[in-house]
């Protein structure tokens, strides 16, 4: 479904069924010089005809159009291909790029299998094969993906865009300021009401404090739109910026708190942790919706360990954390 959210601006809500994120919010900017596409959508013929359904009714010239993948999470960048084999031209954050490289090598996703084994989940019931994002993937990184740093500028029209780096979602998550109209693409770093998933990445990379710094970095700056990559549209973003900083306050005491009553897996502190979810336990928590919460646990547990609150070991490849 096509909208148009601000002159020469429209919004294609993208389907992702079967996920409890409903839509993606990809942008079109329409210029008479040059187009920009914000994320793409699920490598599946739902979001491909909606993709496609959108370029088509506003007439893009699709080798005048360029790409931006925000991050590398295939609900937002599955179908790029696609669009650089029809002419457009491919952006990405820098780091964010770095990843893509290493998707070429086809143990890039049986990797990720080491994480859940890490986390102390059950291998025989969870694999990577079980995400949505493993399921509907990039069936090919883009041949060229044009990296962009922090204050690389975009213009398309009369929109000139300021590149952010907002790590924390993801490594290398990059969004789009326009001062002049006071407009940000921010895509999953703010959710108007849904909280973005922060996971665990690996030892050293502090997935919270990344979070945290970005959302300070984007509350410094006057915003009358913000543009989000799943759900409704914010004005002001402040008053959501909030209410994340007290959201993961909390969660950080949670954590804290199941912490006193000994050492424990990633696994273990989740399924103690409270979930807005259906499931009434941990059990019959839904196999990917178990992946997302450790991975979540995870980031929490390892920010607590980096301020000195934990301390970690890990034996037969299985994390453990406990109270320093």
């Amino acid at each position: 479904m096509l909208n148009q959210v601000y002159p020469n601006i429209y919004c294609n809500q993208l389907p992702l069924p079967r996920t409890t994120l409903k839509w993606l919010n990809s942008y079109i900017i329409v210029s008479p010089d040059r187009n920009l596409i914000i994320d793409t959508g699920f490598n599946n013929e739902i979001c491909r005809e909606a993709l496609f359904n959108g370029i088509k009714e506003l007439n893009l010239d699709l080798s005048k159009t360029d790409v931006l993948m925000s991050h590398i999470h295939s609900d937002h960048a599955a179908l790029a291909d696609v669009l650089e084999e029809k002419g457009c031209t491919i952006y990405a954050g820098e780091k964010e790029k770095d990843l893509f490289e290493k998707m070429r090598d086809t143990s890039f996703w049986p990797n990720l299998n080491k994480l859940i084994t890490l986390f102390g989940l059950d291998t025989n019931e969870i694999t990577v094969q079980y995400s949505p994002g493993y399921i509907n993937r990039l069936k090919s990184v883009p041949k060229v993906i044009n990296p962009l740093k922090e204050n690389d500028q975009l213009t398309y029209g009369e929109y000139v865009f300021n590149v952010i780096d907002l790590p924390g979602h993801s490594p290398g998550l990059v969004g789009l300021y326009e001062k002049k109209h006071q407009l940000c693409f921010c895509s999953d770093h703010i959710l108007s009401t849904i909280t973005p998933n922060i996971t665990f990445r690996d030892f050293g990379h502090d997935s919270i404090k990344y979070f945290i710094e970005s959302l300070q970095k984007v509350e410094k700056l006057p915003i009358k739109w913000l543009f989000t990559g799943h759900r409704e549209i914010l004005g002001d973003p402040k008053e959501r910026i909030k209410e994340l900083y007290v959201h993961h306050e909390e969660r950080l005491k949670e954590v804290l708190k199941i912490m006193q009553t000994g050492e424990k897996t990633v696994a273990e502190t989740a399924s103690l942790m409270t979930w807005s979810i259906t499931a009434k336990t941990w059990e019959t928590f839904p196999k990917g919706q178990k992946w997302f919460a450790c991975g979540e646990a995870g980031a929490h547990l390892e920010y607590l360990n980096n301020i000195g609150k934990l301390k970690r070991r890990v034996t037969d490849d299985v994390l453990y954390y406990s109270v320093r």
